[in-house]
């Protein structure tokens, strides 16, 4: 998912190619002697398995250039830019996103099938993209479109792994469907109207809960087509795990904000700039009325569901357990896992905001390393309070 708001550099101002995983089919075609077939199936089963992640931004690495949060423009921005390097003053956000940056599809080094321990030595494919809504996914045959110069993401996962055992398939999908960017615009400038600012929980939640069928829809035939594109490629459903997640929520509910009193400094310092209505909103109802419905497609397609709805709480942009880099440097165990809303005309791409971060990005490969180690099941993941990202839970996931 993607967010239009941005704030800029500096305390106290507003701040409001590719690798398609540039894979080409690699295929044992020919082989017809029988101790030729013998070797090569052989070699196939020896071979490591694969995991490979489809999708939105929350599963590319969106905003994993950032460990942290800071208002500080120096070294870095005390420490939380990972494209910036201190010898030589220099930042290249391609440290980070590789050549994904060059269209803006930005799949970070950290990403959730990068960062996950499990399984140990996989090889991983991270094909999702920011932005992509499921028309990026869907198979060609069934209205798929290439997106950002990129084939669709079903079809590119069956060149990429037909003649290769694969693991899992992990995919997120939806929020860019339910337009989430637009909800998130609508709340921050109900903040920011400089005359008869409101709340914008009144007129968005009921508007949501008309887009949660279409939301669902779309999960359902991305989950179809995908499991399409294994079939063609030689993977039958059940041969490998097909799991669907959900999304963490980036923001508290309104008790535990940071910055009280619904002031500017939520937005000059915070990076936060929501009403206490609108926070408790979409961290008690919205993220989690997105979850069920998600966890209802995953039913309906025969995947597995990982909720991850509540994998932030106490970590997320603006929490009052949470503090910004400054003096004190960014940590795991401190500091902010969602990157705060922020500006292309100062640190960072505006679409960054609201997304995991680095520590974020290791927290949900934590969640998916855990869920790939256990047998197949659907589970909730949660944080472990005044621990590092890696300190992650399981639990069963709820049941609607």
């Amino acid at each position: 998912m993607r967010t239009s708001w941005v704030r800029g550099r500096g305390r106290g101002r507003l701040r409001i190619a590719v690798a398609t995983a540039a894979v080409a089919a690699l295929c044992g075609a020919g082989l017809t002697q029988g101790g030729t077939v013998h070797a090569h199936a052989q070699s196939r089963a020896a071979e490591t398995p694969w995991v490979v992640s489809l999708g939105d931004s929350f599963i590319s690495g969106e905003a994993g250039r950032w460990a942290g949060n800071s208002n500080d423009s120096a070294g870095g921005y005390s420490g939380t830019d990972r494209a910036y390097d201190q010898p030589s003053r220099t930042t290249d956000e391609r440290r980070v996103y590789g050549t994904s940056y060059d269209n803006g599809c930005n799949r970070s080094d950290s990403a959730e099938v990068n960062s996950s321990p499990a399984p140990a030595g996989a090889h991983r494919l991270n094909l999702a993209c920011s932005g992509a809504t499921s028309t990026a996914i869907l198979l060609p045959e069934h209205g798929g479109r290439p997106f950002k110069s990129e084939p669709s993401q079903a079809e590119q996962l069956q060149k990429a792994v037909t003649g290769h055992p694969v693991r899992a398939v992990v995919v997120s999908v939806g929020g860019n469907d339910l337009g989430f960017e637009d909800v998130i615009v609508a709340c921050a400038k109900g903040f920011v109207t400089p005359i008869g600012a409101s709340p914008c929980a009144p007129t968005q939640a009921p508007e949501v809960r008309k887009r949660l069928p279409m939301m669902r829809t779309a999960a359902v035939a991305s989950l179809a087509d995908v499991t399409t594109a294994m079939k063609r490629a030689g993977h039958p459903a059940g041969s490998y795990r097909l799991i669907l997640q959900s999304y963490p929520s980036p923001l508290p509910d309104g008790g535990r904000i940071r910055y009280p009193g619904e002031k500017y400094d939520r937005l000059t310092d915070g990076g936060c700039p929501f009403f206490d209505r609108d926070l408790t909103w979409a961290h008690d109802q919205l993220v989690p009325e997105i979850s069920s419905t998600l966890a209802s497609a995953a039913r309906e397609s025969g995947a597995e569901f990982l909720d991850l709805s509540r994998a932030f709480d106490g970590r997320e942009v603006c929490s009052t357990t949470t503090v910004q880099a400054g003096p004190e440097r960014p940590s795991g165990r401190t500091s902010e896992w969602v990157r705060f809303v922020t500006t292309g005309a100062g640190q960072g791409q505006r679409q960054e905001s609201l997304h995991p971060n680095h520590y974020g990005q290791l927290a949900l490969g934590a969640c998916l390393g855990l869920h790939l180690t256990g047998t197949p099941a659907n589970h909730r993941c949660t944080n472990t309070p005044g621990e590092g990202p890696r300190a992650m839970r399981l639990g069963p996931a709820p049941t609607s």
